[in-house]
């Protein structure tokens, strides 16, 4: 596993975002703590009841004070309602420090046996899956980090819809929890720092986007360059993709309601 690089690192280009708009909100948030106390009164098993119990970060908590936990998920499809969890990597952090120590990484047996296509993205065969668990023995660990924590992914359409899919089939319950999108920082940030010339070419059509790939984004700020496709690894560059972004983008004392999603 590459050692964690500062996320301070800068890359020789540097887009603020303009200060009337570092604390806009991206999209609709949700009452988090409410929606957590809710569920935990709905709910009929018992490992989520008690997760949920734990209730979340305040909305009001400001940025620099919330303890989060970086999330990557290796699948065999983009779809939650036919793909599988092959591996699942955390990375425990704040905007000061990633504890690599407190790390976690299962490889856990799919439902239907792995395609060769996926082999060749995840490196993950057919016999290390043979020896993994199912996904159920990873769960309380699992649960475990994620509680009182923000969940930061890249690309919000994975993660949080292949955790509620898999929870259902196994217990007949979904689960829920707050999280943060870099993807969509990133490209809100990319829309707020257009310039005019840029704007322009966009209305004649003939902006090109910039990629909003984790690699790309990480580009941006001078990150290392990682290897694609291990859950460890991917979790470990989301957590200091979000740290650069934070010391780009944000205010690190805005409320966190204000992004997480």
């Amino acid at each position: 596993m590459p050692s964690a690089s500062c996320a301070c690192a800068i890359g020789w280009f540097r887009f603020n975002l303009p200060v009337s708009q570092k604390s806009h909100r991206v999209l609709r948030a949700v009452d988090w703590p409410a929606r957590f106390k809710a569920l935990a009164s709905e709910s009929t098993v018992p490992m989520l009841e008690n997760y949920y119990r734990q209730g979340v970060v305040g909305a009001e908590a400001e940025i620099d004070q919330v303890q989060f936990v970086a999330l990557d998920l290796e699948t065999t499809s983009m779809d939650p309602s036919r793909g599988s969890i092959v591996s699942i990597g955390v990375v425990p952090f704040d905007l000061t420090r990633i504890r690599v120590a407190d790390a976690r990484y299962w490889v856990v047996r799919p439902r239907r046996e792995l395609s060769s296509e996926s082999i060749l993205i995840h490196h993950i065969t057919h016999d290390e899956l043979d020896e993994a668990p199912r996904f159920s023995a990873a769960l309380p660990e699992l649960l475990e980090i994620l509680t009182k924590r923000i969940v930061v992914v890249h690309y919000r359409q994975i993660e949080r819809p292949f955790l509620d899919q898999v929870c259902r089939r196994w217990m007949g319950e979904g689960l829920e929890f707050p999280l943060i999108d870099t993807m969509t920082i990133e490209a809100y940030a990319l829309q707020t720092q257009r310039s005019f010339w840029e704007r322009a070419s966009g209305w004649l059509g003939f902006r090109q986007r910039k990629s909003l790939r984790l690699a790309a984004c990480r580009s941006r700020y001078g990150l290392p360059v990682y290897s694609a496709h291990h859950a460890m690894t991917d979790a470990l560059a989301t957590a200091e993709l979000f740290q650069a972004q934070v010391a780009w983008h944000l205010d690190p004392r805005s409320p966190i309601s204000q992004w997480w999603l």
